[in-house]
C-alpha cells in the first residue's frame, strides 16, 4: 500500500496500491462527515481486519458498570458483496490492476476504481462513489459501478447490518426491522444504557447501460442485519450501476424531540424517499456546493510557491476539511472528540484539545459554530459542580475527558500496560491534570474577544470564567512560604505526574483568578444589573476576595539565573539522558518500551510542550530571554510524542526566529495522519493537529495573533512558500490577509467599520 501524493494540485489524496494488511490508515484519513456523524472509509467488499465506523455525534452509551460512555458505532450501511459467476469481488484474491482509491477534500466525495479478474477468470472494472452529504445532516449516498469484460452473473447482497461493535462492546439493542414494500431497508436499534433511538434507512437503485432497471428483491430479516439479494445477466462491455441512498436518523435529533419511535421511524422514510428521488449525483453535487460555500469561499487559505508548497497547500485544506467533517456546527448540546468522527480512539470525548488547538479555527473563521463548542462547556457546568464536590471543591472542575453534558469525568482509570511491572497503567490524568478549568475558561474569553459577541459573554462566558477562578481559589494549598501551591498534578506535559507547581497549571489559574476579578469589577461598575445576576448565582462578593487573594499570593514558578523557566518543582533535578534513539523513531512512545513512567519521573524528558504552551498562551508575561532560554532547554528534551506538540513547537520555532526548524516542525505535523506511515491512523485522525496544522500557517507563518484584547499581525513567511493569504474575523469583520516576501497587505473585506490592528510593530487602523 501506498499513498500518492501526486494530485494534492486537485485537492486529491490517492491511495495507488491495497493492503488487506494496513487497512486503518485510509479508512480514518479519508474518512467522510458532516458534524452530524461521521463514517469511516471502509472498502465495500469486507476484509479481515477492517473496522467500520458509524459515529453520530452526541449518542453516548455506557456498555457497563465497569467501563465510561463512548460513541456507540451505529449500524453499517457501506458494506457491499458482489460475487462474479460465484466468485466474491475481494482485491487479495484474483488479480487486480489500476487500482485507485482517492479523496476529493474540495467536495467530499470518496471515490475507488479497479480493474480485477477473479479466479474463474472472469473480469470487470470496479468503480465506486461515496459521500456524506454536507447539505443534508442524515444522509449518506453511495454508488457502484460494474463493467463486464465478460459474460456473467452478477449476484449483490446489500442490507443494513448490526452485527457491529466498538472493539468487542455492543451497545445496542434491537427495536425493529422492516423491509418496505420489497424496497425500503429500515434498521431500528436503541443504546442499551442511554436510551438512544437509532433509525437507519436505505434503498438500492439500479441501471443497466445507464438505463434504470428493476430486479427482483429476495428479502432476508435475520439477526442484527436486514439486507436484500439481487441478480443480474450481463454481457461483455455491459455496465451495471448501483445507487444505494441511506440514511441516519436519532431520537437525540433537536427535530424529533417528542416524537414516538414510529413518528420518527416514518419522518425518517419520507425524507430517504425525498434523496432516493433526487439520485446520487444530484446529492453529491448539493454536497460539493454546501463545501465550496462553507468552507472554500468562507475561509480560504492560500500558499504560492514551489513544488513543496503544494503540497504544504493540501495539508492546510486536508486540515481544514476534517475540521469542518467532524464539528458538530449543528448542535451546541456535543463538542470535538479527539479522534473527530474517523474512529473510535479516546471514544469520542473532547478535551482541552479543543480549547487550545481547535477552537481559535472556529473563533477566526465561523464564530458561530465556535459559539456552540463554547455552550457546551457551559452547558456542561452541572457535571463540572459534580467533580468539584466530589473532589472536595467548589466552583466548576472541568473533567479532563467529556461525553454528556453532566456526566462530569469520562477518563478511564486505567489504559496501556507498564513495560516493567505488566501491570495496567493508572491513567492520573482523569484525577489531577486540572488545567483545563483553565482552558475552558481562556476558550471563553477568546471567543468573547474576538467575536466580540457580549452577549455569550453575558449569557456564559462570565459564569465559566468566574465558576472556573472560584475552583481554582479552593484548589490552592498554602504552604509554609506563605504563598498559595498547586501541588499534586499533571501539567501538560503528561510524562511527570504528582508534581508541585506544574507552570503552565500555576500560570493558567492565576490568570484565570485574575480575569474573573477584572470582569467582576467591570460588570459591578458598567452592568450592576447583571452583576447582581451572577452574584445571586456565584456569590461574587464572597469569593471576590478569594480570586485576588489567589492572585496575589500564588506562587509562580520563576526563571533561575539562566532564564530557564523550571516545568515544576522537580523537572530540573531529573536525569538528562540521551533522546536521540527516541527522537529519531518512526513511531511515537518509544521511550515507553524502555521506562515506565515511574522511572521517567526523574528523567529530563517531555512527551510534549508544557511550558512553551505557556509562552503561545500568555507570551506578552514573559521577557523575551526567558522565552528563548527556555525554548533552547526544552526543545532538546522533548521527543513530540503527543500529536499536539509539533505545530505548538513550530508556531514558538517561528517566534524564535528559527525559520528552518519551524518550516520542518510544521511538515513533520502535517504528517501526523497524512503522512505515509501507515499505523499512525488506526484509531482515527488526530484532530486537535489540524487546528494545529491551520495555527502553523495563519499564527506562526502568517504571525497572527490576539494579545490582551488586540490584534497583531507579524508574519514570518518560510523560505519554501513565496506567498500566504488568510481570512479571518475579527469583532464581525472579515478581514483579508496577504504575506509576500516584501511585506504584508490586510484589507477589511466587510468595510463595516474601522478596524485597529499592530502590523509589523506599527499601529494601524483599516
Amino acid at each position: 500500500m501506498g499513498m500518492d501524493y501526486s494530485r494534492v494540485k486537485d485537492w486529491i489524496i490517492r491511495e495507488d496500491s491495497f493492503d488487506a494488511d494496513h487497512l486503518g490508515k485510509c479508512e480514518a484519513i479519508m474518512s467522510l462527515g458532516n458534524g452530524y456523524m461521521g463514517l469511516r472509509s471502509a472498502t465495500e467488499e469486507r476484509y479481515l481486519g477492517e473496522t467500520r465506523d458509524m459515529l453520530v455525534n452526541g449518542t453516548f452509551n455506557k456498555f457497563d458498570e465497569n467501563e465510561v460512555t463512548e460513541l456507540p458505532n451505529a449500524a453499517d450501511v457501506t458494506a457491499v458483496e458482489l460475487r462474479i459467476d460465484g466468485e466474491r469481488f475481494a482485491l487479495d484474491q484474483g488479480s487486480v490492476s489500476d487500482y485507485g482509491r482517492e479523496l476529493n477534500i474540495r467536495t467530499g466525495e470518496l471515490t475507488r476504481s479497479a480493474k480485477w479478474t477473479a479466479k474463474n477468470g472472469k473480469s470487470i472494472v470496479f468503480e465506486a462513489k461515496r459521500i456524506v452529504s454536507l447539505a443534508r445532516l442524515h444522509d449518506i449516498a453511495a454508488r457502484i459501478s460494474v463493467t463486464a469484460a465478460d459474460d456473467m452473473t452478477l449476484r449483490i447482497r446489500s442490507g443494513i447490518s448490526a452485527r457491529v461493535t466498538n472493539t468487542g462492546s455492543q451497545h445496542f439493542s434491537e427495536v425493529e426491522k422492516r423491509f418496505y414494500d420489497k424496497k425500503y431497508m429500515q434498521f431500528v436499534e436503541k443504546t442499551t444504557e442511554s436510551g438512544v433511538v437509532f433509525v437507519v434507512n436505505s434503498v438500492h437503485k439500479f441501471f443497466l447501460n445507464g438505463e434504470p432497471m428493476e430486479l427482483a428483491t429476495d428479502v432476508n430479516i435475520e439477526h442484527r442485519i436486514v439486507f436484500a439479494d439481487y441478480s443480474v445477466e450481463l454481457k461483455a462491455g455491459d455496465s451495471f450501476t448501483i445507487e444505494k441512498i441511506s440514511s441516519v436518523n436519532t431520537s437525540r435529533d433537536f427535530d424529533a424531540q417528542g416524537m414516538s419511535v414510529s413518528e420518527l421511524q416514518g419522518c425518517s422514510l419520507e425524507a430517504l424517499k425525498e434523496a432516493e428521488a433526487m439520485g446520487y449525483q444530484a446529492l453529491a453535487d448539493e454536497s460539493a456546493a454546501a463545501w465550496k460555500e462553507e468552507v472554500w469561499d468562507r475561509a480560504p487559505v492560500v500558499i504560492e510557491g514551489g513544488e513543496d508548497a503544494e503540497l504544504d497547500q493540501f495539508a492546510v485544506r486536508f486540515a481544514q476539511y476534517h475540521m469542518r467533517a467532524f464539528v458538530p456546527a449543528h448542535d451546541n448540546r456535543m463538542n470535538i472528540g479527539a479522534k473527530g468522527l474517523s474512529g473510535e480512539g479516546y471514544k469520542g470525548h473532547c478535551f482541552w484539545d479543543t480549547e487550545i488547538f481547535l477552537l481559535p479555527y472556529y473563533i477566526f473563521t465561523a464564530p458561530e459554530t465556535a459559539r456552540k463548542l463554547e455552550e457546551y462547556r457551559y452547558l456542561s457546568l452541572p457535571g463540572a459542580h459534580r467533580k468539584a464536590a466530589e473532589n472536595g471543591y467548589s466552583g466548576a472542575m472541568f473533567p479532563w475527558e467529556s461525553a454528556w453534558l453532566d456526566d462530569g469525568e469520562t477518563c478511564p482509570l486505567y489504559a496501556g500496560t507498564d513495560i516493567i511491572t505488566g501491570l495496567p497503567i493508572k491513567v492520573w490524568s482523569g484525577i489531577i491534570e486540572q488545567h483545563i478549568s483553565a482552558d475552558v475558561a481562556f476558550g471563553a474569553w477568546q471567543y468573547g474577544v474576538i467575536a466580540d459577541d457580549e452577549e455569550f459573554m453575558e449569557n456564559c462566558g462570565y459564569e465559566l470564567i468566574m465558576d472556573t477562578a472560584t475552583f481554582w481559589a479552593s484548589r490552592l494549598e498554602k504552604g509554609e512560604d506563605g504563598r498559595y501551591h498547586i501541588n499534586d498534578v499533571v501539567g501538560p506535559d503528561e510524562y511527570h505526574e504528582h508534581v508541585n507547581d506544574n507552570a503552565f497549571t500555576n500560570y493558567m489559574a492565576r490568570w484565570n483568578m485574575n480575569k474573573a476579578a477584572e470582569y467582576a469589577d467591570s460588570l459591578r461598575a458598567e452592568k450592576p444589573e447583571l452583576y447582581a445576576k451572577l452574584d445571586a448565582k456565584l456569590d461574587i462578593k464572597t469569593n471576590y476576595g478569594k480570586w485576588t487573594d489567589g492572585r496575589d499570593n500564588m506562587f509562580l514558578p520563576q526563571p533561575a539565573e539562566d532564564n530557564i523557566l523550571p516545568m515544576d518543582d522537580r523537572f530540573m533535578d531529573g536525569e538528562f539522558i540521551d533522546l536521540s534513539k527516541y527522537k529519531a523513531q518512526d513511531h511515537v512512545g518509544g521511550i515507553m518500551k524502555d521506562y515506565n513512567l515511574e522511572q521517567i519521573q526523574h528523567i529530563q524528558v517531555c512527551k510534549q510542550a508544557d511550558c512553551l504552551v505557556l509562552f503561545y498562551l500568555l507570551e506578552d508575561e514573559f521577557p523575551a530571554e526567558v522565552k528563548k532560554a527556555s525554548w533552547d532547554y526544552y526543545v532538546e528534551r522533548t521527543l513530540h510524542d503527543s500529536s499536539l506538540s509539533l505545530s505548538t513547537h513550530s508556531v514558538m520555532a517561528a517566534d524564535m526566529g528559527d525559520d528552518e526548524m519551524a518550516y520542518d516542525l510544521f511538515k513533520r505535523s502535517c504528517a501526523i495522519d497524512l503522512g505515509p506511515y501507515m499505523g499512525t491512523s488506526d484509531a482515527g485522525i488526530h484532530a486537535a493537529s489540524f487546528g494545529g496544522i491551520w495555527q502553523c500557517a495563519v499564527y506562526g507563518f502568517g504571525g497572527l495573533r490576539m494579545l490582551d484584547g488586540r490584534l497583531r499581525i507579524e508574519p514570518r513567511l518560510p523560505e519554501a512558500w513565496d506567498r500566504l493569504s488568510y481570512t479571518v474575523m475579527w469583532k464581525g469583520e472579515k478581514l483579508g490577509v496577504t504575506v509576500a516576501k516584501d511585506g504584508v497587505d490586510v484589507e477589511n473585506l466587510t468595510g463595516g467599520k474601522k478596524v485597529s490592528l499592530t502590523v509589523c510593530g506599527k499601529e494601524t487602523t483599516i
